[in-house]
This record gives structure tokens, C-alpha cells and sequence, in this order.
């Protein structure tokens, strides 16, 4: 299962930077998860539709009740922490990527939603940390595919920030991987709170940010190795 990141699709984040392809070599079947608001999924405009994420992520699991493994970035990654810690008898290995300290702590979400809703032209000359992150998001959102004001709902939805008592639920074995010039570092607060994760590996990952996580080699690489999925 590949759920991708926020602003992107399964298309965008997976099979355009060949996710798909290597897991097809490697004899390893896809589940495809477009999130409420992106891709090929409907797009509400109402921040109370995407409370529940994770839902969506778990109405894709086999009906047969089999054992998944499953990749997630960023918005990815915390969905798919949440429908493990649901259902964590369906998740095999899982491999989270370009999450970290950030998302467990209380944040606006107004500056990027807005940015988003407004274009970039609304953020002006602003160069503060808060201004230039939300111009890095809304210069990847813009990317003729997305609806902005689903996105921004999306940023607005309730209960964002990622718990400790979410990540506590996940029982699988764990691979963490960041940039190391994600915004969203540290990892370790996110490895401390998987308390009850068979065991937790990481891998940072050089002069990568936040953006260029999913297409780098050394995410790939690492992934396929962790979920023994090597093409051979």
C-alpha cells in the first residue's frame, strides 16, 4: 500500500517517480490510495469531511483480510500511522517517510491553507520562516491537478497534529526516513512514542528537504530493502 503526501496523488508521489514500477519487478501487488481531497477521490470543501483520513486508507485493504505492508510520506505517513494503530492486525511492515517532531506539535494551519486559497502573489515579499514554508507548499500544490480549496480544507481538518497515543497503537516493524533538511525534524520523538513497534529502524538522508524525499534514491532503496522488495 503507497499512500502519498499532501498536495500530491498516488500517481504524483508514487508512479510518476517509479514506486510502481520497481514493486511490479519485484512481484509485489499495489494498493493505490488516493486521500479525500487529492487525485482521483472526492474533493469536500468542508474541513469536518477530512477528520478521519485514515478511513480512507483502511476501505483499500484487501477484503480477505490479509496482512499488508505499506509506505506513507507526510500526510501519508500520518494516515497511515492512524489506520495501523485502527486496525494494526492488518499492517506488516511499514515504512514512514518526511514525518518527525513537527508533526506532533500544535501548529496553524492558516498560513500555508490560506497561501494555497490566495495564490502565491498573496504571500508578497514576506521572507519569514512561517511566509517562505507556506510558499514552498503552495508552489507544489500549484501544479494544475489540485483543487485549493479542498486542500485547504484538508490543512483545516480536526485534530491535524499527530498523538503519541496514535503512534503507540502501531505493532509493526517501523522504517523512518527523513531529509536532512526536512522542516519536520527531528525523528525522535516520533521513534520514542512507537513504544509498541516490533522495532523501529531510521535513515536520514543527505541533502534531501522535504519535497525531494519521495523521488530520492536513497528513500527508494531503503524502502524496498526494509519490505524485502528488491526487484531482482
Amino acid at each position: 500500500m503507497l499512500v502519498h503526501g499532501f498536495a500530491s496523488s498516488f500517481d504524483l508521489n508514487w508512479a510518476r517517480n517509479g514506486w510502481r514500477d520497481l514493486l511490479d519487478d519485484a512481484k509485489r501487488a499495489v494498493l493505490a490510495v488516493d486521500l479525500l481531497g487529492h487525485g482521483s477521490a472526492e474533493k469536500p470543501h468542508d474541513p469536518a469531511a477530512y477528520a478521519g483520513l485514515e478511513h480512507g486508507v483502511l476501505a483499500v485493504l484487501p477484503p480477505d483480510g490479509s496482512v499488508v505492508d505499506a509506505v506513507g510520506f507526510s500526510l501519508g505517513a500520518v494516515t497511515l500511522v492512524r489506520a495501523a494503530a485502527l486496525a494494526p492486525e492488518r499492517f506488516g511492515r511499514i515504512v514512514l517517510g518526511g514525518i518527525g517532531e513537527q508533526n506532533m506539535k500544535p501548529s496553524d494551519p492558516e498560513p500555508v491553507a490560506r497561501a494555497i486559497e490566495a495564490g502565491l502573489d498573496a504571500l508578497g515579499s514576506d521572507d519569514s520562516e512561517e511566509s517562505n514554508l507556506a510558499r514552498a507548499f503552495a508552489q507544489f500544490a500549484a501544479n494544475g491537478t489540485n483543487d485549493p480549496k479542498a486542500l485547504a480544507a484538508c490543512l483545516r481538518r480536526p485534530g491535524g497534529r499527530l498523538r503519541a497515543d496514535e503512534l503507540a497503537g502501531v505493532r509493526s516493524p517501523v522504517l523512518l526516513v527523513c531529509g536532512d533538511r526536512d522542516f519536520v525534524l527531528p525523528m525522535q520523538p516520533v521513534v520514542e512514542a512507537l513504544v509498541n513497534a516490533e522495532s523501529v529502524t531510521t535513515k536520514l538522508l543527505r541533502g534531501v528537504d522535504h519535497f525531494g524525499t519521495p523521488q530520492a534514491f536513497g528513500f527508494i532503496d531503503a524502502a524496498l530493502e526494509f519490505l524485502d522488495a528488491v526487484p531482482s
